[in-house]
């Protein structure tokens, strides 16, 4: 009889996994080696130019307001006269409120236990932009479809473990693979939630004029992409639509090294070829709109005068953490990295809030509390992940004490 392995020795090959990552990165062991894979990268010249097959133009660059933005916004207006015409109306000052979710691994039970507990304080309001990078990008779709599906949210959040969602692939990855872990349950487990419903549900409030963005990072190009959901499920390929939906779903929070990228299909110049995406958190561990956006002239131009908020949920922690470290390599990395990522959502916090300022958009934002000392058994364990969730979900009962200004910064704006 083929005995299964008993969960310490599959926590104990995840950190062989890790250890091996991090030698990876470290010593540069990634060229050079057995496994080859086939690649057609898109010409450096055509960048720009490269639309996903058979859905045309539904992303831009997070770095720039895109060329067509213009038009995005006259778009936009002209759904919010049809189907929302109070936010719109002439001399109205309509209150907006925006929605912006980090990356965070497990810790993304924190944002969904607050968003949860926010719906039952009853206090919780329809977003007009959700954003969502990483374990955010997970965590947005039911986001921005409200309280209905909040149960779903919280299953995501509190039930999956590791050995469901990755398998380790540490041979492979030594010899040249992508990574040192496979998502293909990480993939079946956002295909189970990610359906033809859900995208239907989607592309409605797409065309009431709400918005649903994903970051992901173009790995290639260097650079941050803004994935329109709304546009991708409100197309007329629903198979093809479906299937984008999930690849920028599952790339976003594809952890570089740690899980495979994911190749997208494009064409460009009338050739085809694939573009390489892997986490959003790569250039930004949160995200809301380019910070080059002055919303002022186009309120002008458009006549409108909507007073605006903007709820920025970091599901890791701002505050540090002590912590001793074992003189030892991949501790050491391994602290390091994590130090870097947090400082890293910080300044995205800060890019956050200048633009906040510069567009007259009240700062809100939320993280877990200094003093939740528990600590996960694994990459994702539910036994925390319940504890996190639980967090989240009481305090935005209660009322959530939002900081309306960055760590270290003293409010000077409100909401």
């Amino acid at each position: 009889m083929v005995r299964r392995p008993h969960l310490p020795d599959k926590l104990a090959r995840l950190r062989v996994a890790v250890r091996a990552l991090l030698l990876l990165i470290l010593l540069g062991l990634t060229a050079g080696c057995a496994i080859a894979i086939a690649r057609n990268p898109v010409p450096r010249a055509l960048v720009d130019k490269a639309e996903v097959v058979g859905l045309g133009q539904v992303r831009f660059w997070g770095d720039t307001l895109p060329r067509a933005y213009e038009a995005m916004v006259i778009e936009r207006y002209a759904q919010l006269k049809r189907h929302r015409p109070h936010l719109v109306q002439k001399g109205a000052r309509p209150l907006v409120n925006h929605l912006a979710i980090s990356g965070g691994g497990d810790n993304g039970a924190f944002g969904a236990g607050l968003l949860v507990g926010w719906s039952a304080a009853g206090t919780r309001p329809e977003f007009e932009i959700v954003t969502g990078v990483s374990t955010g990008a997970l965590t947005a779709p039911f986001a921005f479809l409200g309280p209905a599906y909040d149960a779903q949210l919280k299953e995501v959040y509190t039930t999956y473990r590791t050995e469901q969602l990755a398998s380790t692939q540490i041979l492979r990855a030594l010899r040249g693979g992508e990574a040192v872990a496979d998502n293909s349950k990480l993939a079946r487990v956002i295909a189970k939630y990610v359906t033809p419903e859900m995208l239907e549900a989607i592309a409605r409030e797409h065309a009431r004029g709400r918005r649903l963005l994903i970051g992901t990072t173009n790995l290639d190009a260097q650079r941050p992409v803004i994935w329109d959901m709304g546009a991708i499920a409100s197309s007329a390929r629903k198979r093809e639509a479906l299937r984008l939906f999930r690849q920028v779903l599952l790339a976003s929070s594809a952890i570089p090294g740690v899980f495979p990228p994911v190749h997208i299909k494009v064409s460009a110049g009338g050739k085809l070829y694939d573009e390489m995406h892997v986490d959003g958190g790569t250039t930004a561990q949160v995200f809301f709109l380019p910070t080059q956006l002055h919303l002022a002239q186009f309120d002008r131009r458009l006549r409108i005068r909507p007073r605006r908020r903007l709820y920025i949920i970091r599901n890791v922690k701002v505050t540090p953490e002590w912590q001793p470290v074992e003189p030892r390599l991949t501790k050491i990395a391994g602290r390091s990295l994590s130090t870097v990522m947090k400082n890293q959502a910080i300044g995205d916090i800060y890019r956050l809030y200048v633009l906040a300022r510069r567009n007259g958009i009240a700062f809100n934002l939320a993280a877990p509390p200094p003093d939740f000392n528990k600590k996960s058994k694994e990459p994702f364990d539910p036994e925390y992940m319940s504890a996190l969730f639980d967090v989240g979900y009481r305090l935005a009962k209660a009322g959530f004490p939002w900081a309306h200004a960055p760590p270290g910064l003293v409010a000077s704006n409100s909401n």
